[in-house]
């Protein structure tokens, strides 16, 4: 016995859920060494990467889209960027139809950075993903937020698993 207590609920085996712990350990584990390979190479923490590579995409049209599309808050994205301008690899300009707001854009350099970094977790995360096809993308996807409302709930109280 490995001292783990279990819900007098609980219908999956202790097999079962610590198979499925060892596995989204596994998963985690590949995606921080891909972090860290990328953040060694370049000398940028995956964030302020990530956040370059969406630069590189397209600019953006503010803090806000930025934050949007790179799923962070504004004010962790203000702070990423902040850290890109001081290194020259994203400019701030005044946007032409609205002086108030402000542009956001790659420098050469940044591109140059872009150009030759490796993937960061999140982008090895989706070429791996789409190895499984959508059938089984889809049921990882909507067995994992089933489990992560479960988790979200009170002890005991599992009736939404499945919604």
């Amino acid at each position: 016995m490995t001292g783990r207590r279990r819900s007098p609920t609980a219908t999956a085996a202790p097999s079962d859920a610590e198979a499925l712990l060892d596995a989204l350990r596994a998963v985690g584990r590949q995606l921080r060494v891909a972090d860290r390979e990328a953040e060694q190479r370049v000398g940028l923490h995956p964030a302020q990467l990530h956040t370059l590579q969406r630069l590189a995409e397209r600019p953006a049209s503010s803090l806000a889209e930025l934050a949007e599309r790179t799923h962070t808050d504004p004010s962790s994205a203000s702070v990423v960027v902040q850290r890109l301008v001081e290194r020259g690899l994203v400019e701030r300009t005044p946007a032409a139809d609205d002086r108030r707001r402000t542009e956001l854009g790659i420098t050469a350099a940044g591109r140059a950075l872009v150009r030759r970094s490796p993937a960061i977790a999140a982008d090895r995360l989706a070429a791996a993903v789409e190895t499984l096809g959508p059938a089984r993308t889809s049921t990882l996807v909507r067995s994992l937020h089933a489990l992560s409302r479960v988790l979200r709930q009170p002890a005991g109280d599992t009736d939404d698993a499945d919604g």
